[in-house]
């Protein structure tokens, strides 16, 4: 069995990664806009960084289905942070979003999944508490708060699959 670290890189994202039967360490970076990174370092100093290689959305797709998904797939697509029954996850909004181009008020998202809005990652710009005026656009990373049941439901309503 294979002992998969996780640690949270603030400002960033997630950082996963496990040493490989071939002497490497080897990991994924999920950053909080969505972009996934992976790296390849030595065993003896996992921060001295060998190769890295950021993946677009389809090609973390790609090599995702390539490697058959796995545990690490689903713990990256569901990685959110439980506090006493509070969970907190960026959930990127996908170009095919219904809401793309749309007023974040017309979300309803609290209504629909009692979850809220807290701040709106656009590129590396934080757009924190942001009001019902706001227009997401591509590329957006939606920052919701609320339960974790709530969160899957906001991160379904916002693929437009509610």
């Amino acid at each position: 069995m294979v002992k998969l670290d996780e640690t949270p890189l603030p400002g960033v994202g997630m950082r996963y990664d496990f040493d490989s039967r071939s002497g490497k360490r080897v990991g994924v970076i999920t950053h909080r806009d969505g972009r996934r990174e992976i790296f390849v370092a030595r065993r003896d100093d996992p921060d001295a960084c060998a190769e890295s290689i950021v993946l677009a959305d389809d090609e973390a797709e790609a090599v995702a289905d390539l490697l058959g998904g796995s545990s690490v797939t689903r713990r990256l697509e569901t990685s959110m942070q439980d506090i006493q029954g509070l969970a907190m996850d960026w959930l990127p909004l996908p170009d095919t979003s219904p809401f793309v181009g749309e007023l974040l008020g017309s979300t309803m998202m609290r209504t629909r999944t009692g979850t809220s809005i807290v701040a709106v990652m656009r590129g590396q710009q934080a757009v924190p508490a942001p009001g019902p005026e706001l227009t997401f656009e591509r590329g957006d990373v939606v920052v919701v708060v609320g339960t974790a049941p709530g969160i899957r439901q906001a991160a379904a309503l916002l693929r437009g699959t509610p």
